[in-house]
């Protein structure tokens, strides 16, 4: 059993209602990925050997969580990171909708490589324990992971391998005891602003989203916002918004029996044709694609 499915049974063993797998995959270099959505209530995690990277997906959740002798409570956005290193037990309360994560399994033994790539000894090296922090790169990185799952890493070994050593050199760089000084230099929309203005955008996918009132969210002009947001979120404003409706369309195309010209209009799309051309151009699949992937894994997941 892989780290990601172990984790998976650890949560489901202590809920009366097990959590929904939506997605997994695994890489040749070890790394496993999990898209799973859990019910409103308390899930206790043991210790695992590998390191795990969870991403909130979807529509804001308050959850709060305990792990290490640290403790956080707060409001997850889209793209939201914790990270838990590894033999590292943790408590998890989620307060209100259900709560959908994207979660990467590091093997030790890739991290304990890179780390060796930068010169220091595995042994003398800690890896922080995150809650809910922004990190583009690695945010940017597991999508094109979960991306290339979705389509039987279509691209081929060379590109997926190049992907997970991407994620745990940021890992190890960026979230360790290795001190990076480069990314003190980098400063975007932080902390509370960038949450509230991540929120709004989820909050009024469906409508127009206002450059403006971004910016007044933000507390800076719409021409500071531009660089800025692109800092943060690693990409431009409006690419942002579009990745986040398609997100919010595939969730519906999966969980709903709507009509597909529905769907469009509550993910934000002007009509079914533009859904489906964004969805192609950013994602390489169509709307009945998603759909028909979907019925493929409930029906797989009743059989077994």
């Amino acid at each position: 059993m892989s780290s990601a499915q172990s984790s998976s049974v650890a949560l489901e063993s202590n809920r009366e209602v097990p959590p929904k797998v939506l997605e997994y995959g695994r890489t040749t270099d070890g790394l496993a990925l999990l898209l799973r959505s859990d019910p409103v209530g308390v899930l206790e995690a043991p210790e695992l050997p590998n390191l795990l990277v969870a991403i909130h997906v979807g529509p804001s959740s308050k959850i709060s969580c305990r792990r290490g002798g640290q403790g956080h409570c707060g409001t997850a956005v889209h793209g939201d990171i914790d990270i838990i290193p590894a033999h590292t037990s943790s408590r998890w309360e989620i307060m209100d909708a259900n709560d959908t994560a994207l979660i990467l399994s590091l093997p030790a033994a890739l991290l304990n490589i890179v780390v060796e790539e930068y010169g220091f000894d595995p042994r003398g090296v800690e890896f922080r324990n995150r809650f809910q922090v922004r990190d583009p790169q690695i945010e940017n990185i597991c999508w094109a992971l979960k991306t290339e799952m979705e389509s039987s890493y279509s691209s081929g070994r060379l590109y997926t391998d190049s992907l997970v050593v991407s994620v745990a050199s940021r890992i190890v760089s960026c979230h360790s005891s290795i001190e990076n000084s480069a990314r003190e230099g980098h400063r975007g929309i932080g902390g509370r602003k960038l949450k509230d203005v991540l929120s709004y955008i989820d909050d009024n996918l469906a409508n127009d989203v206002s450059l403006s009132k971004i910016a007044s969210i933000a507390g800076v002009s719409v021409s500071h916002l531009k660089k800025i947001f692109r800092e943060s979120a690693g990409m431009p404003v409006h690419q942002y918004v579009i990745r986040r409706r398609l997100e919010r369309a595939k969730t519906l195309l999966r969980e709903s029996k709507r009509p597909l010209a529905e769907i469009a209009l509550m993910a934000g799309f002007a009509h079914q044709s533009h859904l489906a051309r964004q969805m192609r151009r950013v994602l390489g699949i169509s709307p009945s694609d998603i759909r028909q992937m979907s019925e493929t894994l409930r029906r797989d997941n009743q059989t077994r």
